[in-house]
């Protein structure tokens, strides 16, 4: 049940609000299908992980290469600002308390 109703062209949102009580766990529908066992559990998780893999779309060498030098140059960059702001305020305490 989505909230979404599409006539023709135009599109129109339904009221969602509650319009009475939540059910009881003892009112709720019941899956009394047995669960499977645990190595065909295990089965199916490795399935799916393995279809989930499939999905990915992997950088390729160029744009690996080009992130890491990306992050190298922004590391480097934050490592000579707070260099930078610790010798400052490293001289500054030795002006004021020095």
């Amino acid at each position: 049940m989505s909230g979404i109703e599409a006539t023709g062209d135009e599109v129109v949102h339904k009221d969602r609000t509650k319009t009475g009580a939540t059910r009881s766990r003892a009112e709720a529908e019941r899956d009394d299908k047995p669960r499977p066992n645990i190595f065909r559990r295990v089965i199916i998780y490795i399935s799916q992980v393995i279809s989930e893999l499939k999905k990915v779309n992997y950088p390729t060498g160029k744009e690996t290469w080009t992130y890491f030098l990306v992050v190298i140059f922004f590391v480097a960059a934050i490592m000579l600002f707070t260099g930078a702001l610790d010798y400052g305020f490293g001289k500054l305490n030795a002006v004021i308390f020095g």
